[in-house]
Order: C-alpha cells, then sequence, then structure tokens
C-alpha cells in the first residue's frame, strides 16, 4: 500500500487525537483538552492504531509512553497540524473580547511572578473569557515544545537552540544587591569589600554551578559567600527582609519586593529575557496577539 493509499484511508482528525495524547500522556486529560469523552478518545485511538498497525502508546505507570514508531511521527504531525491551523487561521482576524481561548505558556519564574498581575488585569479589561495554562518548561525542552505546540509562547533567556523559533528581546534587567531597607550597608556605597562580607542568597533552577556573579568574581581571584542556595524566588524576598543576608537578582524583581538596591561592585552583563514562539504561529492572530501583549507586560 503506497502513502496515498494509506492516507486515503486515515481520518485526519485521528492525528489531532494523536497529538494531544503524546503532549498529555493520558487519555483522560487528552479528552478534557479535546472537550470528548474518555471512550471516544479511546476509539480514535484504537483506528488509528489499526490503521498504522502499531500500538502507537503503552500504558506505564507514569502514563501513555509512545512507541517507537510514535515518536517517529509526533514531530511531522505536529508540525503539519500547526501549518493547517495557521492557514485556517490566516484571514482571521482575532476578537480578544470574546474569544474564550485557553493559551499554553511557559514563563520564567522570575518574570511571571513580575508581569502576571498587570498580564492578567490587562486580560480582564479587554479578554475576559482568555484563559492562561503557565506550566513551566524545562530550558533544554523548550524548543521542542513549541515545535509541537504543547507551549505556544514562552520566556525564557537567550536558547542556544532557536531553530524555526521567532524571538523578540522583551527586557534587558541589570543585576543588582538587595538588601533590607534597615540593613547597615542599605546606605553605604557597596565596595567590593563589602560586598564579599555579605553572606548570599543564590538562585537558580540548577542543583549546581556558579551563577553569572560568580564567575564574575572568579575573574578577579574571588568568590562570595553562599548562606543559602534555592530554585524558588517565592520565599526569597522574605528571608532577605528578615535576615542580614544579600541576594543579587534583578533590579525591577528588587524594587518590585520593596527591598533596598546597590548597584554591584563589578561588572555583570544584565539579564535578558526573550520570549518565543513557533514560526508556524505567523498565521494565528490570537497567538501573534497574546504575544505583543506579554511583551507590553514585561516592557513596563
Amino acid at each position: 500500500m503506497n502513502d496515498q493509499t494509506l492516507l486515503s484511508r486515515i481520518d485526519l482528525n485521528l492525528f489531532v487525537v494523536f497529538d494531544t495524547i503524546y503532549a498529555e500522556r493520558n487519555l483522560t486529560r487528552a479528552a478534557e483538552r479535546l472537550s470528548l469523552t474518555q471512550p471516544a478518545v479511546s476509539n480514535a485511538l484504537a483506528r488509528l492504531r489499526r490503521s498504522l498497525d502499531d500500538p502507537l502508546f503503552v500504558k506505564t505507570r507514569s502514563g501513555m509512553e509512545p512507541t517507537a514508531l510514535a515518536e517517529s511521527i509526533a514531530e511531522p504531525i505536529a508540525e503539519a497540524l500547526q501549518l493547517m491551523q495557521g492557514v485556517s487561521s490566516r484571514n482571521r482576524v482575532f476578537d480578544p473580547a470574546s474569544s474564550k481561548r485557553s493559551f499554553r505558556l511557559s514563563l520564567l519564574d522570575l518574570h511571571a511572578e513580575m508581569i502576571l498581575p498587570r498580564l492578567l488585569q490587562r486580560l480582564r479589561s479587554v479578554a475576559p473569557g482568555v484563559g492562561l495554562d503557565i506550566q513551566r518548561t524545562a530550558r533544554a525542552d523548550l524548543s521542542r515544545a513549541l515545535s509541537q505546540g504543547t507551549v505556544e509562547i514562552a520566556s525564557d533567556i537567550p536558547l542556544a537552540d532557536t531553530g524555526n523559533l521567532v524571538a523578540q528581546v522583551a527586557l534587558r534587567d541589570p543585576y543588582v544587591c538587595a538588601l533590607r531597607p534597615d540593613h547597615p550597608l542599605a546606605g553605604e556605597p557597596l565596595t567590593l569589600e563589602r560586598y564579599l562580607s555579605l553572606t548570599h542568597i543564590h538562585v537558580s533552577s540548577r542543583p549546581k554551578g556558579a551563577g553569572a556573579v560568580d564567575l564574575a568574581l572568579r575573574k578577579s581571584g574571588n568568590r562570595r559567600k553562599i548562606g543559602l542556595r534555592t530554585h524558588s524566588y517565592l520565599a526569597v524576598a522574605d528571608m532577605v527582609r528578615n535576615s542580614d543576608m544579600g541576594v543579587t537578582l534583578t533590579r525591577s524583581w528588587a524594587l518590585a519586593q520593596g527591598l533596598t538596591t546597590l548597584p554591584l561592585p563589578l561588572t555583570v552583563a544584565p539579564m535578558e529575557i526573550r520570549l518565543y514562539r513557533h514560526l508556524r504561529s505567523d498565521g494565528d492572530a490570537a497567538i501573534l496577539w497574546l504575544f505583543d501583549l506579554i511583551a507590553d507586560a514585561l516592557d513596563h
């Protein structure tokens, strides 16, 4: 049987089901996302299994794991579906006021905390029916997630592998040393000696490794004292307010937390935040609209 004959036998809607199961790895969640019943999704998967003569997904403790064939066709199917979606929506005008669409985002924790209040306030005003599904995607997986459509818009530092991604610099935020307002060093010029005398909080998603400020210090043969290493920004401001520890983070974050900011006594490149979307979303007026809205929230 040739490819053309095979395609003529397959309902293309089955590929939508396949793409959703591949993303969710769970039939119940896939059914919810597709607004179908679980038996309907199971039936669609059974039909596709018969057409392709492969189980496609195997049930395990961790969810529905794709077979080798499923892995090999997942990306081409996702690309084809995105292309068809782009073609179908290319000439449509997106109406935020009446839309009920839910967008899938991956945002840096640091800037999600900063921009979400502004973004949600704006959405309530101009697009009250629009929803956001925010799930932090690992940096190594971000390009693939955008390609497959499991993430529609992402914010992150500059990525090494951009492939077919559209990137826009949304923010360049200088690093500062943040202290509680009544800290003994808060009213003094921050010399390198005073900076090194502090006990520091280091925030990083990596369990090990140096940050940008540590790399800059090493050039002059210096090292700071890390008293606490954490991956979460949520409790950092309270820890700084209630201790003599300092934290080196971006100025906009520190000001939003009401902390005293002091210029660093060494040169560290500012944090650059970029927004990402896939090239195929050029034809999706809704994603283009939200992309601009998030960029505006980051810029103010």
